[in-house]
């Protein structure tokens, strides 16, 4: 997996050396809200989560999660990639940023980088996104990426909202 530039923003792969930053985003009160409660409560588990999860798709698929950084400064502002669950058919995108750093365009700007990799370079055609019921954000999110509402999904326990984009 390579590194994907934009504009104002840097999407690294994740390595055993970013658990600080997952450790920290999987524990936001609004990534516990929308997407679930990982089990990272730890450094350890936070460098499990990153071999077991991106790392491991980039090895399996040519594609995962990514680091998102602000060129700026440095800042990691969070995470955005393409990853292929058991659950779903096809490829599906997702995202998650500090609140900090929500409503200034950089999951816009990063998504729009994703899916035009994951289209150009790794020839995936149709991309699927999930979201909880009430995640109204990320739902205006998908419709600027071109997303439309197709049905709902029960993943585990919850019913989830399924979006599709075609190529």
């Amino acid at each position: 997996m390579k590194r994907l530039d934009t504009a104002r923003l840097e999407l690294h792969p994740f390595t055993e050396a970013d658990a600080e930053f997952v450790l920290r985003l999987l524990n936001e009160p609004s990534f516990l809200r929308y997407i679930g409660d990982r089990g990272v409560h730890d450094l350890d588990s936070a460098r499990r989560y990153i071999a077991d999860g991106p790392v491991a798709g980039y090895a399996r698929h040519g594609y995962g999660l990514l680091r998102v950084v602000r060129r700026t400064d440095g800042a990691s502002v969070g995470m955005c990639g393409v990853l292929k669950r058991d659950a779903l058919p096809d490829p599906d995108i997702g995202f998650s940023f500090f609140p900090e750093y929500w409503s200034q365009g950089y999951a816009l700007e990063s998504a729009r980088a994703v899916m035009e990799h994951a289209r150009g370079s790794l020839d995936v055609g149709r991309i699927l996104a999930i979201t909880t019921q009430d995640n109204e954000p990320s739902m205006r999110l998908l419709g600027k990426l071109g997303f439309h509402f197709d049905r709902l999904v029960t993943m585990g326990a919850e019913e989830l909202r399924l979006f599709v984009s075609e190529p």
